[in-house]
């Protein structure tokens, strides 16, 4: 008897110590919307700053800590959302391009909160294909989803993706904040901590917002970026984005003004947003450089207007976690799938490696171990995410995770002597949608080296190979490539050495699309031989877009 007593007195131990430290852990909320770029929020200090400013999200970064140099490994949503929820790279977890996906039993942030103890719950925007089976909640939009009406995706007596819920009459960001709090509030179980991710779909292209923010920005100009207006400068770019005698300055990027004639907001926003233009707009009763700012000024009045909407419904999420005293025990956590380009270039989209593109916006906010008003110049990745969540948690990261925790950066303010001194970049959709070439590269705190290789999964589809070097102390705004600067023939050196060694270390090898790593392998150089093949290609890439426009044919055939 006495030796059951004693086994009883521990079983019950074990089980008020697992209550305890399960009532010790924080919470864990990471929000994200879509193409939300950095310079978008007031708290990063843009020009768009004073018109634009963003108080809900600031709040993070006046309470918690902003990071300066935050960067995504793939500019393009699946990819990006695939690398936040592994830990892994496009090229360790498969998911290269929009059609990427993680399968159930692979979703580790789902997985390990979950073995740990958390409720899970996956609300908003997905955009990963599969069921977000390993998740105990979910309601997520198909695909894209809608800006208005929204449906969502949940689990139900149907096999997935046939369970549906509505929401007639509803914007999607208000959608996905009652949603949250509707979970938040009687959804889930509260004898755990909860680990949510929520996602807006908002401010994702083309941009519509809920009716009230109309009048939002309607008498104001938008700040305009220099470069919108220095797209045929002939310092910025290369080969690889100009062309060899800057043919291809039409056919790389697509644009705000008119310089793409294949897509263009010059030509696409006046029917879309027809309320921004002038009444009976026609395009021939206006200058070029007019009609470029006209769109510019639509682009970024809807772009802002969605903005408005994610801070306001953040205003409620953080109301009700003040409510319900769960703000101070929360790591609550903002950013964007990616950035975005908001004129800079006279480009549309994401997808470059461009700051404006890969930089994304990360706050972090918890208070009982991140000093408010901290900010950081620390390189992360959105790979570190995830470690860094389970960190937080007190949670074993799986041998599988890639990416870094950043725990100890957020709690000291100080970055560790042996902390990553590099980002790297992979992006694979060569030529598709948006006429971004595929290119590979690597970014520190004072350069960016970018290889524009050029060529699809199958190595084909061929745009001219070129380089480029910017130095972001001096040029931040990467208006200058100094790649062929003999100042700067060192430093490539050094930099070409080190993307090679860093695609070792994360593992992307080649081996996965072989054609398109014969033609990394043959311009790595660049010698003389090597450019004079790339001015070859400038123009054969020239007659197969003149061809395609001509004959009105979608771009090439890719993956």
């Amino acid at each position: 008897m006495k030796n059951l007593h004693f086994l009883f007195l521990c079983v019950i131990c074990v089980i008020c110590g697992q209550n305890l430290s399960a009532a010790d852990k924080p919470n864990v909320l990471y929000m994200m919307s879509d193409d939300h770029a950095a310079h978008a929020i007031s708290a990063y200090g843009s020009r768009l700053a004073e018109i634009a400013p963003t108080p809900n999200i600031d709040r993070l970064a006046h309470e918690g800590m902003l990071f300066e140099n935050a960067f995504c490994t793939n500019s393009i949503c699946s990819p990006s959302r695939a690398c936040v929820l592994t830990g892994q790279y496009a090229h360790t977890n498969g998911a290269y391009d929009l059609g990427g996906k993680v399968e159930p039993g692979k979703q580790m942030l789902a997985i390990e909160f979950g073995k740990a103890g958390y409720d899970t719950a996956m609300i908003g925007k997905w955009h990963l294909k599969v069921e977000p089976a390993d998740f105990n909640y979910y309601c997520v939009l198909p695909g894209q989803g809608k800006y208005h009406d929204p449906e969502f995706r949940v689990r139900g007596d149907q096999p997935w993706p046939r369970n549906l819920i509505k929401k007639d009459g509803m914007h999607s960001s208000d959608a996905i904040t009652d949603i949250t709090l509707e979970w938040l509030k009687e959804g889930r179980d509260k004898t755990k901590p909860f680990f949510l991710m929520h996602h807006y779909k908002a401010p994702h292209d083309y941009f519509d917002n809920a009716p009230r923010y109309e009048s939002y920005l309607r008498d104001v100009d938008i700040p305009e970026p220099e470069s919108l207006w220095n797209s045929h400068d002939p310092r910025f770019g290369s080969i690889a984005t100009r062309g060899h005698d800057d043919e291809l300055v039409p056919h790389i990027g697509t644009s705000i003004g008119d310089r793409n004639p294949r897509r263009s907001y010059s030509k696409d926003l006046p029917g879309k947003y027809p309320a921004e233009y002038p009444e009976n707009y026609d395009p021939a009763d206006h200058s070029k450089e007019e009609i470029k700012r006209l769109a510019y000024n639509a682009y970024l009045k809807k772009f802002l207007r969605c903005v408005k909407g994610v801070d306001d419904n953040l205003g409620r999420l953080f109301a009700h976690l003040e409510e319900s005293g769960e703000m101070d025990n929360t790591v609550i956590i903002y950013t964007g799938d990616q950035g975005f380009m908001l004129g800079e270039h006279d480009y549309q989209d994401k997808r470059w490696m461009y700051e404006e593109s890969m930089r994304m916006p990360f706050l972090i906010r918890y208070p009982a171990s991140i000093k408010a008003g901290r900010r950081t110049d620390a390189i992360i990745e959105n790979v570190d995410y995830g470690p860094t969540m389970l960190d937080f948690a007190g949670i074993k990261i799986p041998d599988s995770v890639q990416g870094k925790s950043f725990k100890a950066i957020c709690e000291t303010g100080e970055e560790p002597a042996d902390w990553k001194k590099a980002a790297y970049y992979r992006y694979w959709m060569h030529m598709a949608h948006h006429d971004n070439p595929g290119h590979v590269g690597i970014r520190t705190k004072e350069h960016k080296l970018i290889f524009y290789y050029g060529a699809n999964y199958d190595g084909g589809y061929r745009t001219p190979p070129g380089w480029e070097l910017y130095n972001l102390k001096k040029d931040p705004h990467e208006t200058v490539n100094e790649y062929d600067n003999p100042e700067y023939a060192p430093v490539v050196k050094r930099l070409k050495q080190q993307l090679a060694e860093l695609r070792a270390e994360v593992g992307d090898t080649g081996e996965d699309y072989p054609e398109v790593e014969k033609v990394i392998q043959e311009f790595w150089d660049y010698d003389a031989a090597d450019r004079e093949k790339a001015k070859k290609l400038s123009q054969a890439f020239l007659a197969t877009r003149t061809g395609e426009l001509a004959g009105n044919k979608k771009p090439g055939k890719k993956k």
